[in-house]
């Protein structure tokens, strides 16, 4: 499902020498998503509308929760989510198979998240640092050369339709060791749009994605190497910086992380035994 956007709203422009020109705008759709687990709330994030199922089921990967097609028996949308009874198609509740555990909903797992920060509400980071179902072992190891790695934002952003009508969203885009587009989930969240790629992941049985590479726009938070790490994603890379901790949990786990990758220049931050340096790197700007 395509991302949402909003369209026929006004937009007043200040033009040079001073004329005024009003037209209207496409702007990107933000919404509440609240996620239930067997009808108990367990979180609320602001998302573009669109793949919810698979934000829902991508969040419960990386909150440890599910690992296999198989643990989800259902997952729909909530009717009567308002006091009026009508379906705001905002409320969804993940029901999963017999047998499954069902992990203890608590006020410190309970998390609001916002299309800019992702899980703020964490208790500490020791919460955060949830169990990796498939530790990083990809092997033979994934081997990706500077140049590939420098081509990726350009076909990321290529591919990005919602983007250009809007300029509004952050894109997640799954790659093959070879450089290929497997597939690209936009959200003005960027933790919703890797959510939305693992989720469609896990659904369609391909988990883990032990053979690709993850490139997400803007920053590589904690948080987004967390959901590399769950879905077992061995190679992550960023257009801008990675924050300290990612680093950390790049280095414990063997994940490559990638930053600042732009206009041929590149950080690699840990896993650098994946990227084959000794080919050189466009423009010389590979930096370790």
């Amino acid at each position: 499902m395509a991302a949402c956007v909003a369209r026929g709203l006004g937009r007043e422009g200040i033009l040079p020498g001073g004329a005024v020109s009003t037209r209207p705008d496409t702007l990107v759709a933000e919404e509440p998503l609240e996620i239930r687990l067997g009808g108990k709330p367990l979180a609320i994030t602001m998302r573009t509308p669109g793949d919810d199922f698979a934000l829902a089921a991508g969040f419960l990967v990386s909150e440890g929760v599910v690992s296999r097609a198989q643990d989800v028996a259902n997952i729909v949308y909530c009717s009567g989510a308002t006091d009026d009874g009508s379906n705001t198609y905002n409320v969804v509740d993940v029901q999963l198979a017999p047998g499954a555990p069902l992990p203890d909903i608590t006020l410190e797992r309970n998390v609001y998240t916002t299309s800019s920060c992702g899980l703020c509400g964490k208790a500490s980071l020791d919460a955060v640092r949830t169990t990796a179902r498939w530790p990083i072992a990809d092997t033979p190891p994934v081997r990706v050369t500077p140049e590939l790695l420098a081509a990726l934002p350009d076909r990321l952003r290529a591919a990005q339709g919602v983007f250009d009508r809007t300029g509004g969203l952050h894109a997640a885009g799954l790659f093959s060791p070879e450089g290929h587009l497997l597939d690209l989930r936009e959200d003005v969240g960027r933790h919703n749009a890797v959510d939305k790629l693992i989720g469609h992941a896990l659904r369609s049985g391909r988990l883990p994605l032990s053979r690709t590479i993850l490139l997400v726009s803007g920053r590589a938070s904690f948080e987004l190497a967390q959901k590399a790490v769950m879905a077992g994603i061995p190679v992550l890379a960023a257009v801008s910086a990675p924050s300290s901790l990612a680093v950390d949990l790049a280095t414990e786990t063997g994940l490559t992380l990638v930053g600042f990758l732009r206009g041929g220049s590149m950080n690699v931050y840990a896993g650098e035994q994946r990227v084959d340096v000794y080919a050189g790197a466009p423009d010389g700007g590979l930096t370790r």
